[in-house]
């Protein structure tokens, strides 16, 4: 169980902080839910307390396993299919899994494929889902603006 304050993940939504926890009613049954502010966008979202480690919120990672997510952005890309249909699906899990370093691969691979053959638009939004992701985490654990954020990204993955 989270509690007020803590800096939590909403895998495809992205890093934010626990900033209540309340109870609603909604088609007659009370819960309580997590009122998640995100950073990026100034958005609140709502997570079912009892729904909240299925649908994957996590703790933020630690400042050396962002590190190493960081790292992962200037490794070599890693093999990806061919098909665009599969690649699509592939990265979509990774990114859905909410885990800081396949979140890191995905957008790795496809800033090289961008860099190299351009991509769809498909991919595009999934690039700048990644990225939004990635970054709102890293905003909160090295207390960056998002501009410096995105600006330190950047640098790690320009070929």
């Amino acid at each position: 169980m989270f509690k007020l304050g803590d800096r939590v993940v909403y895998p495809m939504h992205g890093a934010g902080i626990i900033e209540a926890i309340e109870e609603k009613e909604v088609l007659g049954e009370k819960q309580e839910y997590y009122v998640i502010r995100l950073p990026l966008g100034d958005m609140r979202v709502m997570v079912p307390i009892r729904n909240a480690i299925t649908v994957g919120v996590r703790e933020v990672v630690s400042e050396e396993d962002l590190d190493r997510a960081l790292a992962v952005l200037q490794e070599e890309e890693t093999e990806m299919p061919s098909n665009w249909n599969q690649r699509y699906r592939a990265n979509l899990e990774k990114i859905r899994s909410g885990d800081i370093m396949t979140v890191a691969e995905v957008m790795r691979n496809l800033i090289r494929r961008d860099q190299e053959k351009g991509l769809s638009t498909g991919e595009r939004k999934m690039l700048d889902t990644a990225k939004q992701i990635f970054v709102s985490e890293l905003i909160l654990i090295k207390d960056m603006e998002e501009e410096s954020a995105m600006r330190l990204i950047d640098g790690l993955t320009s070929s």
